[in-house]
């Protein structure tokens, strides 16, 4: 399967993946139905800019549950060495692990195979950033083929208040064909 370019407005791909704390979830669907729910791709364990970032996701999450925004994060990372990782960072989000080449690749994530076995055993997903709307489709997307670049999330936090208010009618963008 050739990764296909998440479009927006497009319904969020069926993905369902295990969860550290037990169980699974459906990624893009929020517990509450009025909920959106962000999708945050992060490449693992052997990232140190991903703990950094992951670190701003939590300063992060009590504003966007003020905004009805539920976090998830996942990983390619398997269960062993993501609960490792995350051991070392406090998070009230869930937290996803074992996301396999396909599932990638239906994300459209960009894919990157490890420099060293010590970096991972296993081809990664470089980060991604999904904000999945209360029926299920795109509002926001953010692809990156490498760890430098990611969206900041407090302007992330500033712009999902602004298209979530009713009163500003704000259309999902980017959706020109």
């Amino acid at each position: 399967m050739k990764s296909v370019k998440p479009q927006p407005e497009s319904p969020f791909p069926d993905i369902i993946v295990p969860l550290l704390s037990g169980g699974e979830i459906a990624l893009g669907k929020a517990a509450k139905p009025e909920n959106w729910q962000m999708v945050v791709v992060y490449r693992g364990k052997h990232c140190p800019l991903c703990t950094r970032y992951l670190n701003e996701l939590e300063a992060v999450v009590p504003q966007l549950a003020e905004l009805g925004v539920e976090v998830v994060a996942v990983s390619a990372d398997p269960q062993e060495r993501a609960m490792t990782h995350l051991a070392e960072i406090p998070h009230s989000f869930p937290v996803g692990f074992d996301l396999s080449i396909e599932q990638m690749q239906q994300l459209g994530l960009y894919i990157s195979h490890p420099r060293s076995p010590e970096e991972s055993d296993r081809p990664f997903a470089e980060p991604g950033l999904f904000v999945v709307n209360e029926e299920g489709h795109l509002q926001i997307v953010d692809l990156s083929n490498i760890p430098f670049a990611r969206p900041d999330l407090n302007a992330m936090v500033q712009g999902i208040g602004f298209v979530r208010n009713p009163a500003n009618n704000y259309p999902i963008r980017g959706t020109f064909a």
